[in-house]
């Protein structure tokens, strides 16, 4: 038995859900996210002011999907009441950010600045006391995860000094260095 997939999913207040053939779709005031699922092993259904997730039969994949169905939902009505973000930091002298309309260019220690094409539905926006943090946001949890971790694909921060781009949150583990071997 799925744990997951047997809870029920709350619908706010001025949400929206759609069940068709094959394709839910989530409309509420920061936009509208659909998925597709497969009607031959999952079924979702609308009760009132919940949505129940529920597997046709006892196989593999069916059982597989149906915790998973049920989180992507639960994400798809999160996007469109609330929305998900990601902080990321920039640390390094010189290292720095900027947005030049949807082009998010960053000067990284290469030799060349990078510049990132903002993806449509997803949000930059800079701290206003520190320019070297940063928020990308979103209503799509994956995109803003995919967006997030492509930017920091950029520059990974190195173990030795720390430098480089970091969610917020993150821990980097330092190493010693040279200096500290020698002693």
């Amino acid at each position: 038995m799925s744990r997951i997939g047997n809870m029920s999913v709350a619908i706010p207040e001025k949400v929206e859900v759609n069940v068709g053939d094959g394709i839910v779709s989530v409309k509420g005031r920061k936009g509208e996210l659909s998925m597709n699922f497969d009607s031959k092993i999952i079924s979702i259904s609308v009760d009132g002011d919940s949505v129940k997730v529920s597997r046709k039969n006892d196989s593999k994949i069916a059982r597989s999907r149906h915790g998973l169905h049920r989180a992507i939902l639960q994400n798809l009505i999160i996007g469109v009441t609330d929305g998900f973000s990601k902080s990321l930091e920039i640390k390094g002298v010189g290292y720095r950010a900027a947005l030049k309309g949807q082009i998010f260019e960053m000067n990284l220690g290469f030799s060349h600045p990078i510049l990132y094409k903002i993806p449509t539905g997803i949000e930059i926006k800079f701290d206003e006391k520190n320019q070297n943090i940063f928020t990308v946001s979103g209503i799509d949890k994956q995109r803003v995860g995919q967006v997030s971790a492509e930017i920091r694909s950029f520059r990974p921060p190195e173990p030795y000094k720390g430098k480089g781009i970091r969610y917020s949150d993150e821990r980097v583990a330092r190493k010693a260095g040279k200096a500290a071997a020698s002693k």
